[in-house]
């Protein structure tokens, strides 16, 4: 039997591994090559402490006022489109306590052991840079530090709860903390890699396994014949299969109108920029801003913003800017660089619920979709290829894909 994997991100990459490593013959399709994107610019994190979703209590009103500032950490491009209407109405409602929770608990379950795959990935010879020292969330407004607290008995159930630092205690955790950080969230079990040393190490992997790996083919037609689909096409490249796997990020809005089955995936623009070591003792995220520090083995790494707009990966320089000034609030010495590093640009999977769509796509026998994790692909990653790998070979469906069934947004949601 053969798979063909549309799409090279880490949801893509992770996804064939464990499809080729049970002894499947894959093909991978990218419309570039595999890794670039979202893929290698996010921030590294692998954090399931911190995978709540997007939508949840406050993010209307929120919006709304970040709006009306240019470099604030959202932005919103409007747009009279029905789907971008339709697709803002759906985060809109899913912007609440119980859908979050709920969400939170979902995302936990699929990742539940996300930490120990990830191991198991340098056991089998992946190379790539990984950190264990945990997270810091960083807060000037204590009430924001309230706010997390609410999803405490998620965390704990899961063995990941944090330690709550209050003034000088989050100075004594990391003391590069400038005093007007008010608190603290220590989460000791998260970790960090350098997503660009594991797109690599995930590529080389594939190629050992014997994996065809198809760059620069964007899938841009889909033959079906009845219930099930024979081949996707990219120009006058035909790639045959028995299953089909849509896995292509941010792009899989456009290519699943290809399948028959549209999906309200959109496109979420992140930024990242380098710069030199700073000395921090963890990953840090600067909560209130929205920004995620990195440190790497020679270099730092800066992560931030949310634009909803268009498939493409322009830089907006005032956002940019405004993540290099984010730490100076949080850290005692922190200065932007004299001269702006250069910034890259990702387009995040963004669904209206916050969750990840993953099952068979609509009615179609062979074809199945793994989609919309949003800022959680490494997170969600390692549990997602596991899940997927049984359901594409086994036919097994897993209770933990439940909350992510594509079927939820059939109606034209």
């Amino acid at each position: 039997m053969h798979t063909v994997v549309i799409g090279g991100g880490v949801i893509g990459l992770t996804t064939a591994y464990e499809l080729a490593r049970q002894g499947e013959t894959v093909t991978l399709v990218d419309a570039r090559g595999t890794g670039l994107g979202a893929a290698a610019v996010n921030a590294g994190w692998i954090v399931p402490a911190e995978a709540a979703p997007v939508p949840g209590p406050g993010v209307v009103l929120t919006s709304l006022k970040w709006m009306l500032r240019p470099d604030s950490p959202l932005y919103i491009r409007p747009s009279l489109a029905p789907s971008f209407v339709s697709f803002m109405l759906g985060m809109w409602r899913a912007s609440n306590a119980k859908a979050q929770h709920a969400g939170f608990a979902a995302h936990l379950a699929l990742a539940e052991n996300t930490i120990e795959v990830f191991d198991e990935y340098r056991a089998d010879g992946m190379d790539f840079e990984m950190h264990n020292e945990g997270l810091l969330m960083a807060f000037l407004d204590k009430s924001n530090l309230e706010h997390h607290l609410t999803h405490y008995d998620l965390v704990d159930s899961h063995g990941l709860a944090p330690t709550t630092l209050v003034g000088d205690q989050v100075r004594e955790q990391e003391p590069l903390m400038s005093d007007a950080v008010q608190g603290g969230l220590f989460f000791p079990k998260e970790r960090h890699v350098d997503p660009e040393s594991l797109m690599r190490a995930l590529h080389a992997k594939l190629v050992d396994l014997g994996v065809e790996l198809v760059e620069n083919a964007p899938i841009d037609a889909v033959e079906r014949s009845g219930d099930r689909v024979a081949a996707v096409r990219s120009g006058a490249r035909r790639f045959d299969g028995d299953r089909f796997l849509l896995a292509a990020g941010a792009w899989t809005g456009p290519v699943s109108k290809l399948f028959g089955q549209p999906l309200p995936v959109r496109p979420g623009k992140g930024y990242s920029v380098e710069v030199a070591p700073y000395g921090l003792k963890s990953a840090v995220n600067l909560s209130d801003a929205k920004v995620a520090i990195t440190p790497l083995a020679n270099k730092l790494r800066l992560a931030g913003t949310m634009e909803f707009g268009g498939l493409d990966e322009n830089i907006n320089q005032v956002r940019v800017d405004a993540i290099l000034r984010a730490p100076k609030a949080y850290f005692r010495d922190w200065e932007p660089p004299a001269s702006a590093p250069v910034a890259r640009a990702g387009m995040r999977p963004m669904t209206p619920d916050g969750l990840p769509i993953i099952g068979q796509l609509g009615g179609i026998r062979n074809a199945y979709v793994s989609t919309g994790h949003g800022m959680l692909g490494v997170t969600l990653a390692p549990g997602n290829a596991r899940v997927v790998a049984d359901l594409i070979l086994q036919g097994a469906t897993s209770p933990l894909l439940a909350p992510f069934t594509p079927a939820r947004f059939r109606g034209g949601r």
